[in-house]
């Protein structure tokens, strides 16, 4: 056996639906979000989970109670897990940062998280689940640039881009059991 991690990004909202970086604004699922968080969990309920952790910003915590009341295992809001922090670019969209700030706006910092920080932020916590929970399954429930950024760093190979689609799942497996974060395969990305 070895301890399995299930990358979930979080179900639509109204700001994903007009574009809108969305950062740590703490913006709800909306009814679409919803219904993909519903069957999400449905599909789930097939399967042995023992554990959930969801970023603590609600659309995360919406889509992990959803998939906690199919599944019946404890869930864990942990901060860490977060979006990045997008800084002044938070509810703008692509259009409205050209206007701003110009073509050339992500060049400039405008108080956004570091890329690097929050893939190290990401593959810290990993790491911190694959030392405390071995030989277990669990489910993180959390944001799109955090999950991109994570598996761009830890399987450059696997994922050359960051995007992640609302409520995918990639399945990570550690190998060998060993407790270091290099050593994951991707079982499966859907």
């Amino acid at each position: 056996m070895a301890t399995t991690i299930g990358l979930i990004r979080h179900g639509v909202t109204e700001w994903n639906n007009l574009s809108k970086a969305q950062g740590i604004s703490d913006i709800p699922l909306n009814e679409e979000g919803v219904e993909q968080a519903t069957a999400l969990a449905k599909r789930l309920s097939s399967e042995e989970w023992d554990v959930i952790f969801s970023s603590n910003l609600t659309r995360a915590r919406q889509t992990a109670e959803i998939i906690q009341q199919c599944l019946g295992v404890p869930v864990f809001n942990d901060e860490r897990i977060r979006e990045i922090d997008c800084g002044l670019i938070e509810g703008t969209t692509e259009e409205e940062r050209i206007t701003r700030w110009g073509a050339n706006w992500r060049e400039q910092t405008l108080g956004m998280e570091d890329l690097k920080m929050v893939a190290k932020r990401g593959l810290t916590f990993l790491e911190k689940l694959i030392k405390e929970y071995v030989d277990k399954r669990i489910l993180v429930i959390s944001h799109g640039a955090l999950i991109g950024l994570s598996l761009q760093h830890l399987l450059p190979q696997h994922f050359q881009k960051t995007y992640i689609d609302n409520t995918s799942i990639t399945i990570l497996d550690a190998v060998n059991h060993t407790k270091s974060i290099d050593e994951f395969i991707v079982v499966s990305n859907y």
